[in-house]
């Protein structure tokens, strides 16, 4: 189970138009929906990671550091919720480098998961892999073994494995768990895509999976608001589609789906995975030289 923690005006849908520089115009209600959140996972007794921004940190630090108190993994998102493709690499690693310091002063211990914006790392950002591990990240969860106009790696492992570096590192990557439609890949497996199709389809899906291999679950704590403000302004007709779609809907949907299968850290269940199967599967992803 794994928690996105940014608030409703931070989304992609709005990059285009709604600048970092004017969020602190909008009203923050970040802080009552991670409430919220929390106390839907407590009350199945779930721990989940977390995947912090910087930016949310720097002004919620008590509720950050009470996830880690709670037993929960807290990772990085980033600070600026920007994707890799718009940086170059000094300006990624400045970003998580502050998403580091603000996150690592209030647990005491600086994360060693991470989890890019908008699932950024694709075949042409491979490059940032190599900046987080020697950033001191250990494991990621980024990578979508799947075609879509804006992420994803098609043929990419969907199983949990590790990625050889060109710096002679490793990253431990857990894939975005996707299905298959008429043939083809298909992500469902939280956010939109979770609000978006019935539930008995995802659960059949995530069913399938588990057959298989771990899957992971992705929420954002603002698909918990359906009151949030509108922002309508802020993006085009499909972006107020992906944003607004079943939000009135989306708790009870979460309900089912925290009944119906066991949640845990990430990195319990990498731990789980190795003990039960020996070592991860070694990929390249063509960048060893």
């Amino acid at each position: 189970m794994t928690i996105d923690v940014e608030d409703y005006f931070q989304v992609g849908v709005f990059q285009d138009r709604l600048h970092p520089g004017e969020w602190s115009n909008f009203e923050l209600r970040i802080d009552r929906n991670l409430e919220k959140c929390c106390q839907l996972l407590d009350d199945v007794g779930v721990k989940a990671t977390f995947f912090v921004l910087g930016w949310v940190a720097e002004r919620i630090p008590k509720a950050i550091k009470r996830l880690a108190d709670e037993g929960h993994e807290v990772g990085s998102h980033g600070f600026n919720h920007q994707p890799i493709w718009k940086l170059d690499e000094k300006e990624f690693s400045e970003d998580i480098a502050r998403s580091q310091g603000v996150l690592g002063e209030i647990l005491g211990a600086t994360p060693t998961c991470y989890r890019a914006p908008c699932f950024s790392v694709t075949a042409k950002t491979l490059w940032a892999l190599d900046i987080l591990f020697e950033a001191g990240f250990t494991h990621d969860s980024s990578i979508f073994p799947v075609q879509h106009p804006e992420y994803g790696i098609p043929h990419a492992p969907e199983g949990l494995h590790r990625i050889q570096l060109p710096n002679g590192g490793e990253l431990s990557e857990f894939p975005m768990t996707v299905g298959s439609l008429l043939g083809k890949k298909l992500a469902f497996c939280g956010g939109g895509w979770f609000r978006l199709f019935p539930y008995g389809l995802i659960q059949r899906s995530l069913k399938k999976s588990q057959g298989t291999r771990p899957f992971v679950f992705y929420l954002h704590p603002w698909e918990l608001d359906p009151d949030q403000p509108k922002l309508y302004d802020r993006t085009g007709r499909l972006g107020r589609f992906r944003h607004y779609v079943n939000l009135k809907t989306n708790e009870a949907k979460f309900r089912r789906l925290l009944a119906d299968f066991e949640f845990g850290t990430m990195r319990s269940v990498f731990d789980a995975t190795v003990e039960a199967n020996g070592e991860l599967p070694l990929v390249d992803y063509g960048l060893s030289r």
